[in-house]
């Protein structure tokens, strides 16, 4: 509801003002969407040192939260973001579908927590774990 006032108009508190969101704000939620489909192993490098590397930053205090947006990269305009996001998929799963879901649970994510639209999100698949492979990530030594 608007009413003149003084021969302007009156805006709502909640429309004075501007909100900006950092491109690193939205490669975090992407991050995690993309996280949580199943058949995603793992966000960033498939080569294992990359990853055993990654694994080795998490566990570092502070190390973690860049560890949450490796793998991806946001442009973030005004009202529009695009994304590139690099994954490792296990083996066995249909690509073209984990990469659907991931599309689907980053573009939710990312549209309901910023208000952006995503105009793209491309899937860049590095790797597989097979089955037989280790997991990469070193085990931790502290107790």
């Amino acid at each position: 509801m608007t009413e003149s006032v003084a021969g302007g108009h009156a805006r709502e508190p909640g429309d004075r003002g501007r909100t900006t969101v950092a491109d690193g704000v939205v490669e975090k939620i992407a991050g995690l969407a993309a996280r949580e489909v199943v058949g995603v192993h793992a966000m960033g490098s498939g080569t294992g040192l990359s990853r055993t590397f990654g694994a080795v930053r998490d566990r570092v205090p502070g190390g973690a939260k860049a560890g949450v947006s490796r793998g991806v990269k946001a442009e973030v305009g005004e009202v529009q973001t695009a994304l590139d996001l690099e994954i490792v998929v296990e083996y066995g799963v249909s690509i073209r579908d984990v990469a659907r879901a991931v599309r689907e649970n980053v573009i939710s994510a990312v549209e309901r927590m910023t208000g952006l639209e995503v105009v793209e999100v491309n899937i860049a698949v590095s790797d597989v774990k097979l089955p037989d492979e280790e997991d990469e990530e070193p085990e931790s030594r502290l107790h």
